[in-house]
């Protein structure tokens, strides 16, 4: 196919719009989910050349996707209102994940908890430790950020968190936090206070379900692995 040819003069097949419509959205590349977005190219340039040459600029999907505003403005054939436009899709995807575990899909769905914790917290460049309060149906009640702290490490209070908890009314609850070097192995600190609060929640019966380490584009569970 001809490089720059405008897209409204490809096989009908091959349009990315077109495409999506008839075979889903999972069946399209990065660039041509991206070119649905951008809707135009440049001069020269067709949508899917440009999304193309962004990913290749950029290094992939997602670092496009978390870049900072002067970052992203600063590539040609994007702007504020694209960036605005961005953010406005990356927080409906964040807001449709969380609706889904409000009515009580996390637990029948361990890999919607995950997708919905990884959107959280795995693109912060400083540690968030957060928890997820249950029923005792297993329904969320809340998800909350309990502590912040630097790229090297929060500090995390038992006592805050049974507090919370109790607050909650929670019966059980999901741990997790991020860690902003990219790295998702637990580390034996993280072991340790994962079991100092498993102790703590334990005297008023509230469980501890999991503690989900994030990474990059992954994460590592606790229970998993037998450790809860």
């Amino acid at each position: 196919m001809e490089v720059g040819m405008a897209i409204c003069d490809w096989p009908a097949q091959e349009r990315p719009r077109e495409k999506l419509l008839e075979q889903g959205s999972k069946s399209l590349s990065d660039a041509e989910l991206l070119a649905i977005f951008l809707r135009t190219g440049v001069t020269g340039k067709s949508a899917v050349d440009l999304a193309r040459e962004l990913l290749n600029d950029f290094g992939g999907l997602r670092p496009l996707l978390v870049a900072s505003q002067g970052k992203f403005c600063e590539s040609h054939g994007l702007g504020p209102a694209k960036y605005a436009q961005l953010q406005a899709v990356l927080e409906m995807a964040r807001r449709h994940l969380a609706e889904e575990l409000r009515r009580g899909d996390a637990l029948t769905s361990p890999e919607h908890t995950r997708q919905y914790l990884q959107a959280q917290l795995r693109d912060l460049d400083y540690e968030v430790f957060a928890c997820l309060f249950l029923d005792n149906q297993n329904r969320v009640v809340k998800y909350d950020e309990l502590f912040r702290g630097t790229i090297d490490g929060a500090a995390v209070y038992p006592r805050e968190v049974l507090k919370k908890a109790l607050a909650q009314g929670a019966a059980a609850v999901i741990f997790a936090h991020n860690h902003p070097s990219g790295i998702a192995e637990p580390s034996s600190a993280d072991r340790v206070i994962t079991d100092r609060l498993q102790q703590a929640l334990s005297l008023v019966d509230i469980r501890v379900l999991d503690h989900l380490v994030i990474g990059d584009g992954y994460c590592v569970s606790f229970a998993e692995r037998g450790w809860i």
